[in-house]
């Protein structure tokens, strides 16, 4: 999908339908079409007697948090039923609590054939996971894909200690009331600031700018909270999912903080 962002190794690099990640890396791998995020028209117009499988993010974090409409991500479903294609979701970014459910899909009621997961699965120490269906699954053996490192017991015991603290702390409930009292937060200052609006869902948040945001996270981190500024004109927060209101709040200051040093 374009905007999107799935990696950095070739295969993944070539997935992310970003030029600016291609650059130094090229020639791309063939094999790979891109089409708008949320167009179920062009998606379908984009399979061919090729194609195998339709690969996205259930939110575009890193391309701009960008939040698919209502109906969009069963519309893939069906179209991957309609012609016998694998759906894959990458939740690196929003499974694990983030968006409220344990899983991203789970929130939207749609079920992918395979998933990718990263990041926060392993708190820090470097892991990566794939789920898939049970028939897919099986398609795979021993020494099939692997890597030396790979599943070593350090992280997989982080792994395991953080899917059990998810859900025993109940961290995906508090993703949907810390994320919902950020956003609420951060459109108190829409009306003194140019800020265009507040989107994202769960602790995955993005304040949309109406100017260059880059100038703004830089003077965030100045001012001791860590953002990003993602697409050029979005804030991007994603926050530990164990925050608490007072840490909010102290992230909004923060940020109204900056606003008024730069604008």
């Amino acid at each position: 999908m374009e905007n999107s962002f799935h990696g950095r190794t070739m295969a993944t690099i070539t997935a992310t339908a970003q030029t600016k990640y291609h650059v130094g890396f090229e020639p791309m791998l063939e094999g790979f079409k891109y089409v708008p995020f949320d167009d179920l028209e062009a998606t379908e117009a984009a399979i061919s007697e090729k194609t195998c499988a339709i690969l996205v993010e259930p939110i575009q974090s890193e391309g701009g948090v960008n939040i698919p409409t209502d109906g969009y991500l069963q519309g893939l479903r069906d179209l991957c039923d309609t012609h016998n294609l694998l759906l894959i979701f990458d939740e690196v970014q929003t499974a694990m609590g983030r968006l409220g459910t344990f899983f991203g899909y789970q929130g939207y009621g749609v079920v992918p054939d395979v998933i990718t997961m990263a990041k926060a699965l392993g708190s820090g120490v470097p892991i990566g996971a794939m789920l898939a269906k049970r028939h897919i699954a099986e398609s795979f053996v021993p020494g099939t894909h692997a890597a030396t490192f790979g599943g070593n017991p350090l992280v997989t015991a982080a792994a395991a200690t953080t899917v059990r603290t998810i859900l025993e702390e109940n961290l995906a409930v508090n993703a949907v009331k810390m994320g919902n009292y950020l956003a609420g937060g951060l459109m108190e200052l829409k009306g003194k600031y140019p800020i265009k609006e507040v989107r994202g869902k769960g602790l995955l948040c993005g304040l949309v700018m109406e100017v260059d945001a880059k100038p703004l996270a830089a003077k965030c981190i100045e001012n001791g909270l860590v953002t990003i500024c993602t697409n050029d004109y979005i804030l991007r927060f994603l926050p530990p999912l164990n925050i608490n209101a007072g840490h909010v709040e102290e992230a909004v200051n923060i940020v109204e903080k900056s606003m008024s040093e730069i604008f």
